[in-house]
């Protein structure tokens, strides 16, 4: 079979809103490697969307699938207990503490992971708004794609679920005008306060609910005052505060969790994408208190936490501290964010290169002007990009960002072959003259 023969098959029967990336395809895949039908090496910096940072079939993890699935595939967690659930929450709640007491609870997509900690929150404060941001993914289900901000996502999908309030990301880049960081953060927790009067009661507010590093809406970096000002806010009033962790976590930003940065604890935290190497499994973890004020059969669902995906997740986490990637990602961040500004110190299309950790991108915008995005741009390189065996995946509202989310474990020789494509790829697209 050749790849335009199965991507013509897709075209028959899978429907146009289901997104295809180039037209590239997948035969088989290793470390940061991807072979395509055609047996041609792909060098990947997309990782599934954030999924793959052990890699592409870590050999623990498939020995682990494939002992698991030997014993049992499915039982249900609500109808028989057993092992692997339960071992995979004591790693979470270690990892993860969320005060005195944590508890866990495990799902299966990232979206579910919100849909549940909502749900959660409300239960525990007896309120029903929740407090979100622009550039923000959490996901496709109907709560999460309400909370999701970019409305290309979501087009004709309505009605949206009730009670949800957006404020602006504190986005120094985009919206700073200027301004020092602290000046900023300072007008942002203003607006944040303001908002409680001509917005919403900060008494009828269940949750907010933020990420850290956003990951669709281009790797905007909270500002670590505007996180030590959101959470005091929500301890003077009773708040529940969220860190939606599914593309930042395991060891993407150098630690187990972005939240470890900036030295702030949620009260519930959702989990996902890498946290299985491609397996799908998802999670809840928060403060036992506050997990436990959800009634029973309340949360959950008849495939939450499925054997064979927790055995992999619990080989993920232990190949992960056996490889140490989360001092590997330092490394990896550092290598592609000195490559990426010297990128923009070449290209004026380039407006910044940001990013916590391994979780680095590049926005390209005209006249160096952040309210310009420039999109055109960012697809002509991502589409040439993929010609060249390399693939890459674009983010933000505008879709003018570029991310790179290649698998942790990737060798620096590859990284750099792959970096120079993105370069000489740029340079050929903009005529600059190369250096």
């Amino acid at each position: 079979m050749h790849s335009k023969d199965l991507l013509d098959r897709r075209r028959r029967v899978v429907p146009d809103g289901v997104f295809a990336l180039g037209g590239l395809t997948i035969e088989r895949a290793e470390g940061a490697r991807v072979y395509d039908l055609e047996g041609r090496e792909l060098i990947d910096f997309a990782g599934g969307i954030g999924v793959l940072n052990a890699g592409h079939c870590p050999e623990p993890v498939v020995r682990a699938v494939q002992e698991q699935a030997a014993k049992f595939l499915h039982a249900s967690f609500n109808v028989l207990t057993y092992e692997p659930y339960v071992a995979l929450c004591e790693e979470l709640v270690q990892l993860f503490p969320h005060g005195e007491a944590t508890k866990a609870m495990l799902v299966t997509t990232g979206a579910e992971a919100v849909e549940n900690a909502i749900k959660i929150a409300r239960q525990a404060t007896g309120r029903q708004a929740v407090l979100c941001y622009t550039g923000a993914f959490h996901g496709r289900t109907m709560m999460a794609m309400t909370l999701t901000s970019k409305v290309g996502y979501k087009l004709n999908c309505g009605p949206f679920a009730p009670e949800v309030y957006r404020l602006p990301f504190p986005n120094v880049y985009r919206y700073g005008d200027g301004m020092d960081t602290d000046a900023f953060v300072e007008q942002e927790l203003k607006r944040l306060r303001e908002s409680m009067l001509n917005v919403v009661a900060p008494g009828s507010i269940a949750a907010i609910i933020i990420e850290l590093v956003q990951g669709e809406g281009g790797f905007n970096v909270a500002p670590q005052a505007y996180v030590e000002g959101l959470r005091a806010f929500c301890d003077e009033h009773g708040i529940l505060l969220i860190f939606d962790e599914v593309q930042s976590g395991f060891c993407r930003t150098g630690k187990w969790s972005s939240y470890e940065h900036f030295g702030v604890t949620p009260d519930l935290s959702t989990w996902a994408k890498s946290l299985g190497s491609g397996m799908p499994i998802a999670a809840v973890v928060g403060r036992a208190a506050v997990m436990d004020a959800a009634g029973s059969g309340t949360i959950g669902g008849t495939y939450i936490g499925n054997p064979v995906s927790c055995a992999a997740a619990l080989a993920t986490i232990q190949y992960m501290r056996d490889n140490d990637l989360n001092a590997r990602a330092v490394e990896v961040g550092e290598l592609v964010r000195v490559r990426l500004e010297a990128m923009r110190q070449k290209h004026a299309c380039i407006g910044d290169v940001r990013g916590l950790g391994a979780m680095v991108a590049l926005e390209f915008v005209f006249d160096q002007d952040p309210r310009q995005p420039d999109a055109e741009l960012c697809e002509a390189l991502v589409d040439g990009c993929a010609e060249r065996g390399l693939i890459l995946l674009s983010a933000g509202t505008h879709k003018n960002v570029v991310r790179v989310l290649g698998p942790l474990v990737i060798d620096d020789e590859l990284l750099h072959r792959g970096l120079d494509i993105m370069d000489e790829e740029l340079t050929r697209i903009t005529g600059a003259s190369p250096a």
